[in-house]
Protein backbone atom coordinates (compact mmCIF):
# COMPACT_ATOMS: atom_id res chain seq x y z
CA UNK A 1 0.00 0.00 0.00
CA UNK A 2 1.61 3.34 -0.90
CA UNK A 3 1.12 6.22 1.36
CA UNK A 4 -1.39 8.21 -0.95
CA UNK A 5 -3.98 5.38 -0.87
CA UNK A 6 -4.03 5.15 3.19
CA UNK A 7 -6.64 7.37 3.45
CA UNK A 8 -8.92 5.43 1.10
CA UNK A 9 -7.79 2.57 3.58
CA UNK A 10 -9.30 3.72 6.45
CA UNK A 11 -12.92 4.94 5.37
CA UNK A 12 -13.13 1.23 3.71
CA UNK A 13 -12.04 0.38 7.06
CA UNK A 14 -14.36 2.28 9.44
CA UNK A 15 -17.23 1.17 6.99
CA UNK A 16 -16.71 -2.62 7.70
CA UNK A 17 -16.90 -1.73 11.46
CA UNK A 18 -19.81 -0.28 11.89
CA UNK A 19 -21.16 -3.65 10.00
CA UNK A 20 -19.64 -5.69 12.58
CA UNK A 21 -20.34 -6.69 15.99
CA UNK A 22 -19.93 -3.74 18.84
CA UNK A 23 -17.41 -6.67 20.40
CA UNK A 24 -15.36 -7.43 17.02
CA UNK A 25 -11.68 -7.48 18.11
CA UNK A 26 -9.84 -3.91 16.09
CA UNK A 27 -13.69 -1.78 16.05
CA UNK A 28 -12.97 -0.12 19.53
CA UNK A 29 -16.16 2.80 19.69
CA UNK A 30 -14.71 6.35 20.83
CA UNK A 31 -11.05 5.13 20.06
CA UNK A 32 -8.90 6.01 17.23
CA UNK A 33 -7.59 3.67 14.92
CA UNK A 34 -4.09 3.10 14.95
CA UNK A 35 -2.08 1.09 12.78
CA UNK A 36 -0.71 -2.53 14.03
CA UNK A 37 2.74 -2.10 16.26
CA UNK A 38 5.03 -4.63 16.22
CA UNK A 39 6.45 -3.12 19.65
CA UNK A 40 6.89 -6.35 22.31
CA UNK A 41 5.02 -4.75 24.88
CA UNK A 42 6.26 -5.44 28.52
CA UNK A 43 3.65 -6.76 31.18
CA UNK A 44 2.34 -4.17 34.00
CA UNK A 45 2.78 -6.54 36.69
CA UNK A 46 5.98 -6.52 38.88
CA UNK A 47 8.15 -8.90 40.04
CA UNK A 48 8.46 -8.91 43.79
CA UNK A 49 9.89 -12.45 45.25
CA UNK A 50 11.68 -14.77 44.03
CA UNK A 51 8.74 -17.33 44.02
CA UNK A 52 7.51 -15.98 40.58
CA UNK A 53 10.65 -16.78 38.71
CA UNK A 54 10.54 -20.25 40.11
CA UNK A 55 10.00 -22.48 37.25
CA UNK A 56 6.95 -25.64 37.57
CA UNK A 57 9.06 -28.58 39.16
CA UNK A 58 7.35 -32.22 37.95
CA UNK A 59 6.39 -33.49 40.73
CA UNK A 60 2.59 -35.08 41.48
CA UNK A 61 0.56 -35.11 45.07
CA UNK A 62 1.55 -36.52 48.00
CA UNK A 63 -0.49 -39.38 49.00
CA UNK A 64 -0.56 -38.58 52.64
CA UNK A 65 -2.16 -40.94 54.90
CA UNK A 66 -4.25 -40.10 58.69
CA UNK A 67 -1.85 -41.36 60.62
CA UNK A 68 0.35 -39.35 62.67
CA UNK A 69 3.04 -39.94 65.51
CA UNK A 70 1.05 -40.95 68.51
CA UNK A 71 2.69 -38.08 70.49
CA UNK A 72 0.20 -35.88 72.94
CA UNK A 73 -2.86 -34.71 71.31
CA UNK A 74 -3.06 -30.72 70.26
CA UNK A 75 -6.63 -29.39 69.21
CA UNK A 76 -4.71 -26.97 66.79
CA UNK A 77 -5.10 -28.92 63.96
CA UNK A 78 -1.57 -28.72 63.07
CA UNK A 79 -0.54 -30.57 60.42
CA UNK A 80 -3.97 -29.61 58.33
CA UNK A 81 -3.54 -27.45 54.91
CA UNK A 82 -3.43 -23.67 56.36
CA UNK A 83 -5.32 -20.94 53.82
CA UNK A 84 -3.99 -18.51 54.48
CA UNK A 85 -6.26 -15.30 55.47
CA UNK A 86 -6.00 -12.46 52.88
CA UNK A 87 -3.97 -9.68 54.00
CA UNK A 88 -4.56 -5.69 53.80
CA UNK A 89 -1.13 -5.62 51.99
CA UNK A 90 -1.45 -9.28 50.32
CA UNK A 91 -2.49 -8.36 46.44
CA UNK A 92 -4.67 -10.92 44.78
CA UNK A 93 -3.32 -13.13 42.68
CA UNK A 94 -4.86 -15.72 39.97
CA UNK A 95 -4.83 -19.53 41.08
CA UNK A 96 -2.62 -21.21 38.99
CA UNK A 97 -2.62 -24.55 37.25
CA UNK A 98 -1.98 -27.38 39.63
CA UNK A 99 1.14 -30.26 38.39
CA UNK A 100 -0.23 -33.47 40.12
CA UNK A 101 1.84 -36.16 40.40
CA UNK A 102 0.63 -39.53 38.54
CA UNK A 103 -0.67 -42.51 40.42
CA UNK A 104 2.45 -45.28 39.54
CA UNK A 105 1.94 -49.26 39.42
CA UNK A 106 4.36 -51.50 39.08
CA UNK A 107 2.18 -53.32 36.56
CA UNK A 108 2.10 -50.70 34.61
CA UNK A 109 5.83 -49.02 34.65
CA UNK A 110 7.13 -52.06 33.47
CA UNK A 111 5.91 -53.49 29.86
CA UNK A 112 6.68 -57.30 31.06
CA UNK A 113 5.11 -60.43 29.38
CA UNK A 114 5.51 -62.36 32.74
CA UNK A 115 1.71 -61.41 33.93
CA UNK A 116 0.63 -65.00 32.94
CA UNK A 117 3.47 -66.31 34.70
CA UNK A 118 3.26 -64.73 38.24
CA UNK A 119 0.52 -65.38 40.66
CA UNK A 120 -2.15 -63.06 42.24
CA UNK A 121 -0.50 -62.75 45.33
CA UNK A 122 3.42 -62.25 43.90
CA UNK A 123 2.08 -59.44 41.58
CA UNK A 124 0.56 -57.51 44.72
CA UNK A 125 3.88 -58.29 46.13
CA UNK A 126 5.81 -56.60 43.15
CA UNK A 127 3.38 -53.92 43.65
CA UNK A 128 3.89 -53.03 47.27
CA UNK A 129 7.67 -53.19 46.82
CA UNK A 130 7.31 -50.78 43.91
CA UNK A 131 5.16 -48.15 46.54
CA UNK A 132 7.78 -48.74 48.89
CA UNK A 133 10.93 -47.60 46.26
CA UNK A 134 7.96 -45.17 44.51
CA UNK A 135 7.43 -43.52 47.47
CA UNK A 136 11.21 -42.86 48.29
CA UNK A 137 11.22 -40.87 45.21
CA UNK A 138 8.80 -38.95 45.90
CA UNK A 139 9.87 -37.91 49.16
CA UNK A 140 13.36 -37.10 48.03
CA UNK A 141 11.63 -34.68 45.62
CA UNK A 142 9.65 -32.96 48.32
CA UNK A 143 12.65 -32.61 50.29
CA UNK A 144 14.52 -31.14 47.61
CA UNK A 145 12.23 -28.71 46.78
CA UNK A 146 11.47 -27.39 50.16
CA UNK A 147 15.12 -26.61 50.07
CA UNK A 148 15.24 -24.81 46.65
CA UNK A 149 11.86 -23.40 46.10
CA UNK A 150 11.74 -22.11 49.90
CA UNK A 151 14.74 -21.94 52.09
CA UNK A 152 17.06 -20.71 49.38
CA UNK A 153 15.19 -18.16 48.20
CA UNK A 154 13.53 -16.72 51.71
CA UNK A 155 17.94 -16.83 52.23
CA UNK A 156 18.86 -15.02 49.44
CA UNK A 157 15.90 -12.63 48.91
CA UNK A 158 16.54 -12.23 52.98
CA UNK A 159 12.80 -12.56 53.51
CA UNK A 160 14.25 -14.46 57.25
CA UNK A 161 17.18 -14.30 58.55
CA UNK A 162 19.56 -17.32 58.75
CA UNK A 163 18.94 -19.14 61.86
CA UNK A 164 15.18 -18.77 61.89
CA UNK A 165 15.90 -20.79 58.58
CA UNK A 166 17.84 -22.82 60.08
CA UNK A 167 15.17 -23.04 63.36
CA UNK A 168 12.00 -23.40 60.80
CA UNK A 169 13.80 -26.52 58.60
CA UNK A 170 15.59 -28.63 60.86
CA UNK A 171 17.85 -31.09 59.74
CA UNK A 172 16.24 -31.27 56.83
CA UNK A 173 19.26 -31.39 54.64
CA UNK A 174 20.60 -34.55 56.46
CA UNK A 175 17.28 -36.60 55.54
CA UNK A 176 17.77 -35.99 51.89
CA UNK A 177 20.73 -38.59 51.73
CA UNK A 178 19.13 -40.99 53.68
CA UNK A 179 16.65 -41.47 51.90
CA UNK A 180 18.59 -41.70 48.53
CA UNK A 181 20.90 -43.91 49.77
CA UNK A 182 17.45 -46.36 50.44
CA UNK A 183 16.20 -45.53 47.39
CA UNK A 184 19.55 -46.80 45.55
CA UNK A 185 19.23 -50.04 47.35
CA UNK A 186 15.76 -50.75 46.23
CA UNK A 187 16.90 -50.15 42.65
CA UNK A 188 19.85 -52.06 42.43
CA UNK A 189 17.95 -55.12 44.22
CA UNK A 190 15.21 -54.86 41.47
CA UNK A 191 16.06 -57.01 37.96
CA UNK A 192 16.34 -56.19 34.46
CA UNK A 193 12.79 -57.55 34.06
CA UNK A 194 11.42 -55.29 36.99
CA UNK A 195 11.06 -57.99 39.54
CA UNK A 196 11.95 -57.89 43.45
CA UNK A 197 13.10 -60.87 45.21
CA UNK A 198 14.01 -59.76 48.63
CA UNK A 199 13.90 -56.23 50.13
CA UNK A 200 14.32 -57.85 53.96
CA UNK A 201 17.38 -57.84 54.62
CA UNK A 202 18.03 -53.97 52.87
CA UNK A 203 15.23 -52.70 55.32
CA UNK A 204 17.18 -54.17 58.64
CA UNK A 205 20.43 -52.86 57.21
CA UNK A 206 18.94 -48.95 56.74
CA UNK A 207 16.63 -48.57 59.09
CA UNK A 208 18.90 -48.14 62.01
CA UNK A 209 19.40 -45.04 60.14
CA UNK A 210 16.12 -43.53 61.12
CA UNK A 211 17.13 -42.01 64.49
CA UNK A 212 18.07 -39.16 62.60
CA UNK A 213 14.82 -38.75 62.80
CA UNK A 214 15.10 -38.04 66.70
CA UNK A 215 16.50 -34.51 66.46
CA UNK A 216 14.11 -33.59 63.22
CA UNK A 217 10.83 -34.99 65.22
CA UNK A 218 11.50 -33.08 68.61
CA UNK A 219 12.31 -29.48 66.70
CA UNK A 220 8.69 -29.36 64.79
CA UNK A 221 6.34 -28.13 67.87
CA UNK A 222 9.28 -24.69 68.00
CA UNK A 223 9.74 -24.91 64.46
CA UNK A 224 6.02 -24.74 63.69
CA UNK A 225 5.27 -22.04 66.44
CA UNK A 226 8.19 -19.47 65.00
CA UNK A 227 6.89 -20.75 61.36
CA UNK A 228 3.40 -18.81 62.50
CA UNK A 229 5.28 -15.85 64.41
CA UNK A 230 6.92 -15.12 60.93
CA UNK A 231 3.55 -15.15 58.94
CA UNK A 232 2.48 -12.10 60.76
CA UNK A 233 5.38 -10.57 58.57
CA UNK A 234 3.77 -9.18 55.43
CA UNK A 235 6.81 -10.27 53.30
CA UNK A 236 7.03 -13.22 54.30
CA UNK A 237 2.92 -13.89 54.15
CA UNK A 238 3.46 -12.74 50.70
CA UNK A 239 6.13 -15.29 49.45
CA UNK A 240 4.56 -17.84 51.00
CA UNK A 241 1.09 -17.37 49.36
CA UNK A 242 2.87 -16.62 45.79
CA UNK A 243 4.56 -20.08 46.41
CA UNK A 244 1.11 -22.15 47.35
CA UNK A 245 -0.46 -20.81 44.55
CA UNK A 246 2.37 -21.58 42.24
CA UNK A 247 2.12 -24.86 40.52
CA UNK A 248 4.83 -26.45 42.16
CA UNK A 249 3.28 -26.25 45.35
CA UNK A 250 0.35 -28.93 45.07
CA UNK A 251 -1.66 -26.86 46.79
CA UNK A 252 0.56 -27.96 49.41
CA UNK A 253 1.92 -24.96 52.11
CA UNK A 254 5.14 -24.74 53.56
CA UNK A 255 4.31 -26.86 57.01
CA UNK A 256 3.07 -29.72 54.64
CA UNK A 257 5.96 -29.80 52.72
CA UNK A 258 7.79 -29.98 56.37
CA UNK A 259 5.80 -32.27 57.72
CA UNK A 260 6.48 -34.73 54.81
CA UNK A 261 9.24 -36.27 56.71
CA UNK A 262 6.96 -37.20 59.59
CA UNK A 263 4.13 -38.31 57.96
CA UNK A 264 6.03 -40.78 56.17
CA UNK A 265 8.20 -42.51 59.03
CA UNK A 266 4.78 -43.46 60.32
CA UNK A 267 4.05 -45.26 56.75
CA UNK A 268 6.77 -47.77 57.07
CA UNK A 269 5.04 -50.14 59.52
CA UNK A 270 2.07 -50.21 56.73
CA UNK A 271 4.54 -50.51 54.07
CA UNK A 272 6.41 -53.50 55.31
CA UNK A 273 2.81 -55.19 56.48
CA UNK A 274 1.38 -54.93 52.95
CA UNK A 275 5.16 -57.03 51.60
CA UNK A 276 4.69 -59.41 54.74
CA UNK A 277 0.88 -60.07 53.13
CA UNK A 278 1.88 -61.27 50.24
CA UNK A 279 4.68 -62.73 50.52
CA UNK A 280 4.66 -67.16 51.16
CA UNK A 281 5.35 -68.40 54.14
CA UNK A 282 8.18 -70.41 52.69
CA UNK A 283 9.66 -67.14 51.05
CA UNK A 284 13.36 -66.38 52.34
CA UNK A 285 12.05 -62.47 52.64
CA UNK A 286 10.11 -63.34 55.68
CA UNK A 287 11.85 -63.60 58.04
CA UNK A 288 13.67 -60.51 57.45
CA UNK A 289 10.92 -58.57 57.24
CA UNK A 290 9.39 -59.81 60.27
CA UNK A 291 12.40 -58.63 61.61
CA UNK A 292 11.98 -55.17 59.65
CA UNK A 293 8.77 -54.50 61.04
CA UNK A 294 9.90 -55.05 65.03
CA UNK A 295 12.43 -52.47 64.28
CA UNK A 296 10.54 -49.65 62.39
CA UNK A 297 7.89 -50.23 65.40
CA UNK A 298 10.71 -49.91 67.87
CA UNK A 299 12.00 -46.68 66.37
CA UNK A 300 8.61 -45.18 65.60
CA UNK A 301 7.66 -45.51 69.57
CA UNK A 302 10.95 -44.10 70.63
CA UNK A 303 10.79 -41.08 68.36
CA UNK A 304 6.96 -40.71 69.60
CA UNK A 305 8.38 -40.21 73.49
CA UNK A 306 11.04 -38.23 72.57
CA UNK A 307 9.34 -36.12 70.64
CA UNK A 308 6.09 -35.93 73.37
CA UNK A 309 8.98 -34.65 76.02
CA UNK A 310 10.93 -32.40 73.64
CA UNK A 311 7.01 -31.02 72.96
CA UNK A 312 6.45 -30.77 76.62
CA UNK A 313 9.43 -29.31 77.61
CA UNK A 314 8.98 -26.40 75.19
CA UNK A 315 5.57 -25.31 76.55
CA UNK A 316 6.68 -25.56 79.90
CA UNK A 317 9.36 -22.66 79.14
CA UNK A 318 6.57 -21.00 77.60
CA UNK A 319 4.77 -20.28 81.03
CA UNK A 320 4.59 -16.96 82.75
CA UNK A 321 4.04 -16.93 86.25
CA UNK A 322 2.32 -13.77 87.82
CA UNK A 323 3.63 -14.81 91.12
CA UNK A 324 6.32 -17.53 93.04
CA UNK A 325 3.12 -18.82 94.56
CA UNK A 326 1.78 -20.52 90.83
CA UNK A 327 4.80 -22.36 90.45
CA UNK A 328 3.97 -26.20 91.00
CA UNK A 329 6.78 -28.97 91.16
CA UNK A 330 4.06 -31.23 89.56
CA UNK A 331 4.40 -29.05 85.74
CA UNK A 332 8.28 -29.24 86.87
CA UNK A 333 8.22 -32.95 86.94
CA UNK A 334 5.68 -33.68 84.32
CA UNK A 335 7.48 -35.23 80.95
CA UNK A 336 3.92 -35.59 79.33
CA UNK A 337 1.59 -33.24 77.34
CA UNK A 338 -1.31 -34.81 77.05
CA UNK A 339 -3.37 -32.06 75.32
CA UNK A 340 -3.84 -28.47 74.94
CA UNK A 341 -5.67 -25.90 73.30
CA UNK A 342 -8.06 -23.12 72.73
CA UNK A 343 -11.05 -23.15 75.37
CA UNK A 344 -13.47 -20.40 76.40
CA UNK A 345 -15.28 -19.82 80.37
CA UNK A 346 -18.46 -18.73 80.63
CA UNK A 347 -17.37 -15.18 79.90
CA UNK A 348 -16.41 -15.99 76.82
CA UNK A 349 -12.66 -15.28 77.50
CA UNK A 350 -10.16 -17.24 75.69
CA UNK A 351 -7.93 -19.21 77.90
CA UNK A 352 -5.14 -21.97 76.52
CA UNK A 353 -5.24 -24.82 78.62
CA UNK A 354 -2.74 -27.57 79.03
CA UNK A 355 -3.02 -30.98 81.00
CA UNK A 356 0.25 -32.40 81.81
CA UNK A 357 0.76 -35.97 82.58
CA UNK A 358 -0.01 -34.81 86.63
CA UNK A 359 -1.82 -31.07 86.56
CA UNK A 360 -3.66 -28.92 84.48
CA UNK A 361 -2.66 -25.70 83.79
CA UNK A 362 -4.90 -22.93 82.84
CA UNK A 363 -3.14 -19.79 80.98
CA UNK A 364 -4.22 -16.81 78.91
CA UNK A 365 -1.36 -16.18 75.25
CA UNK A 366 -0.13 -12.96 75.33
CA UNK A 367 2.85 -11.34 73.01
CA UNK A 368 5.85 -11.04 75.20
CA UNK A 369 8.90 -9.64 72.98
CA UNK A 370 7.58 -10.60 69.74
CA UNK A 371 7.01 -14.21 71.01
CA UNK A 372 4.23 -16.02 71.99
CA UNK A 373 3.92 -16.28 75.91
CA UNK A 374 1.25 -18.30 78.23
CA UNK A 375 0.36 -16.57 81.78
CA UNK A 376 -0.95 -18.58 84.25
CA UNK A 377 -4.28 -17.26 84.81
CA UNK A 378 -5.41 -19.80 87.84
CA UNK A 379 -3.49 -21.88 90.44
CA UNK A 380 -2.72 -25.44 88.92
CA UNK A 381 -4.52 -28.21 89.08
CA UNK A 382 -3.16 -31.46 90.50
CA UNK A 383 -4.96 -34.29 88.41
CA UNK A 384 -5.65 -36.47 91.53
CA UNK A 385 -7.84 -34.08 92.61
CA UNK A 386 -10.04 -33.46 89.68
CA UNK A 387 -13.33 -34.49 89.11
CA UNK A 388 -15.04 -33.61 85.46
CA UNK A 389 -18.48 -32.96 84.21
CA UNK A 390 -20.40 -32.93 81.09
CA UNK A 391 -22.66 -30.48 80.62
CA UNK A 392 -25.56 -30.54 78.19
CA UNK A 393 -26.76 -28.24 75.70
CA UNK A 394 -27.87 -25.05 77.13
CA UNK A 395 -27.06 -26.23 81.07
CA UNK A 396 -24.60 -23.33 81.06
CA UNK A 397 -25.65 -20.09 82.39
CA UNK A 398 -23.25 -16.99 80.68
CA UNK A 399 -21.63 -14.65 82.60
CA UNK A 400 -24.23 -14.03 85.74
CA UNK A 401 -28.25 -14.67 85.76
CA UNK A 402 -28.91 -11.65 83.87
CA UNK A 403 -26.86 -12.56 80.54
CA UNK A 404 -27.34 -15.88 80.88
CA UNK A 405 -31.28 -15.10 80.31
CA UNK A 406 -30.91 -13.54 77.23
CA UNK A 407 -28.23 -15.83 75.47
CA UNK A 408 -29.19 -18.07 73.17
CA UNK A 409 -28.68 -21.45 73.10
CA UNK A 410 -25.54 -21.32 70.52
CA UNK A 411 -22.89 -19.79 72.61
CA UNK A 412 -24.58 -22.66 75.36
CA UNK A 413 -22.90 -25.41 73.64
CA UNK A 414 -20.38 -27.70 73.81
CA UNK A 415 -19.49 -27.06 77.91
CA UNK A 416 -18.11 -29.26 80.15
CA UNK A 417 -17.15 -28.22 83.61
CA UNK A 418 -14.14 -29.78 86.14
CA UNK A 419 -14.18 -29.47 89.89
CA UNK A 420 -11.38 -29.54 92.46
CA UNK A 421 -11.17 -29.05 96.22
CA UNK A 422 -8.52 -26.49 97.43
CA UNK A 423 -8.19 -25.66 101.31
CA UNK A 424 -11.34 -26.94 102.20
CA UNK A 425 -13.62 -25.55 99.35
CA UNK A 426 -15.13 -27.11 96.08
CA UNK A 427 -14.13 -24.88 93.07
CA UNK A 428 -15.36 -24.87 89.39
CA UNK A 429 -13.81 -23.81 85.95
CA UNK A 430 -16.39 -24.04 83.55
CA UNK A 431 -14.93 -24.57 79.46
CA UNK A 432 -16.58 -24.66 76.24
CA UNK A 433 -14.69 -26.43 73.28
CA UNK A 434 -15.06 -25.68 69.74
CA UNK A 435 -17.41 -28.32 69.00
CA UNK A 436 -18.73 -31.96 70.56
CA UNK A 437 -15.93 -33.65 69.39
CA UNK A 438 -13.19 -30.84 70.57
CA UNK A 439 -14.77 -31.70 74.19
CA UNK A 440 -15.00 -34.86 74.17
CA UNK A 441 -11.30 -35.26 73.29
CA UNK A 442 -10.76 -32.99 76.21
CA UNK A 443 -13.11 -34.83 78.78
CA UNK A 444 -11.17 -38.37 77.15
CA UNK A 445 -7.95 -36.83 77.88
CA UNK A 446 -8.96 -35.74 81.47
CA UNK A 447 -10.50 -39.34 82.23
CA UNK A 448 -7.43 -40.87 80.81
CA UNK A 449 -4.89 -38.73 82.72
CA UNK A 450 -6.69 -38.93 85.87
CA UNK A 451 -7.31 -43.19 85.29
CA UNK A 452 -3.21 -43.00 85.01
CA UNK A 453 -3.00 -41.21 88.20
CA UNK A 454 -4.67 -42.93 90.27
CA UNK A 455 -3.22 -46.52 88.74
CA UNK A 456 0.43 -45.20 89.63
CA UNK A 457 -1.14 -44.02 93.17
CA UNK A 458 -2.42 -47.55 93.88
CA UNK A 459 0.35 -49.64 92.97
CA UNK A 460 2.93 -48.72 95.77
CA UNK A 461 -0.18 -48.45 97.99
CA UNK A 462 -1.10 -52.65 97.17
CA UNK A 463 2.43 -53.48 97.43
CA UNK A 464 2.63 -51.81 100.89
CA UNK A 465 -0.53 -53.05 101.83
CA UNK A 466 0.38 -56.70 101.26
CA UNK A 467 3.55 -56.21 102.78
CA UNK A 468 1.67 -55.56 105.53
CA UNK A 469 -0.82 -58.35 105.80
CA UNK A 470 2.46 -60.52 105.80
CA UNK A 471 4.43 -59.24 108.44
CA UNK A 472 1.26 -59.08 110.71
CA UNK A 473 -0.11 -62.89 109.55
CA UNK A 474 -0.07 -64.98 112.91
CA UNK A 475 2.75 -67.40 113.31
CA UNK A 476 2.75 -70.95 111.33
CA UNK A 477 2.88 -73.04 114.54
CA UNK A 478 -0.59 -71.66 114.87
CA UNK A 479 -3.58 -74.07 114.52
CA UNK A 480 -5.66 -71.64 112.37
CA UNK A 481 -3.12 -70.52 110.25
CA UNK A 482 -2.59 -73.88 108.86
CA UNK A 483 -5.77 -73.36 106.82
CA UNK A 484 -4.96 -69.91 105.46
CA UNK A 485 -3.56 -69.42 102.14
CA UNK A 486 -0.71 -66.92 101.70
CA UNK A 487 -0.74 -66.18 98.40
CA UNK A 488 -0.72 -62.65 97.28
CA UNK A 489 -3.75 -63.16 95.36
CA UNK A 490 -5.72 -64.28 97.89
CA UNK A 491 -5.05 -61.57 100.80
CA UNK A 492 -7.50 -59.50 100.89
CA UNK A 493 -6.18 -56.25 100.67
CA UNK A 494 -9.47 -53.96 102.28
CA UNK A 495 -8.49 -55.83 106.00
CA UNK A 496 -6.39 -53.37 108.04
CA UNK A 497 -3.71 -55.27 110.03
CA UNK A 498 -4.25 -54.77 113.72
CA UNK A 499 -2.05 -53.02 116.05
CA UNK A 500 -0.06 -54.13 118.19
Amino acid sequence: MVAKDYPIYLLIKRANCSLDEPSSRGCNSGRELEEPSTKRVKPLSRVTSLASLIPPVKAAPLKRIGQTLQRSISFRSDCRPEIMAPRPWGRQIPPAITKRRDSKLWSETFDLGLGHMLSSKEIKRQEAIFELSQGEQDLIEDLKLAKKAYRDPMLKLSIMMEHELNQIFGTLDSLIPLHEDLLSRLREARKPDGLTDNVGHILVDWLPCLETYNSYCSNQVAAKALLDHKKQDHRVHDFLQRCLESPFSRKLDLWNFLDIPRSRLVKYPLLLREILKHTANDHPDRQHLDEAINMIQSIVADINTQTGESECRYYKERLLYLESGQKDLLIDSSRILSCHGELKNNRGAKLHVFLFQDVLVITRAITQNEQLWYQLYRQPIPVKDLEWEDLQDGEMRLGGSIRGAFSNHERTKNFFRVVFRSGGQLQSHSFQASDAFNKQQWLNCIRQAKEAVVSAESEPARESQVDRVRQCAPPRDCLDCSMMDTTEDSLDLSTECPQT
